[in-house]
């Protein structure tokens, strides 16, 4: 699946609050950062953000306001 389509994807599990979406990123790959596993199986070499916002594209992460 190409990035546009995982970030599209994302989008949508936040009911398109791009915001609410940022946010998450952020708290996901600072916990990436600090020693978490991927939640999704990573084949080749990409960015932390990146992970994120697969993980929340495929519901692995779930996402509230507040």
């Amino acid at each position: 699946m190409r990035i546009e389509q995982i970030n599209a994807k994302a989008l949508e599990r936040v009911d398109y609050d791009r915001y609410l979406l940022s946010v998450a990123v952020e708290k996901r790959v600072k916990e990436l950062l600090n020693g978490a596993k991927p939640l999704v199986e990573v084949k080749w070499n990409i960015q932390p953000t990146e992970i994120a916002i697969m993980e929340i594209a495929e519901g692995l992460i779930q996402v509230k306001e507040g």
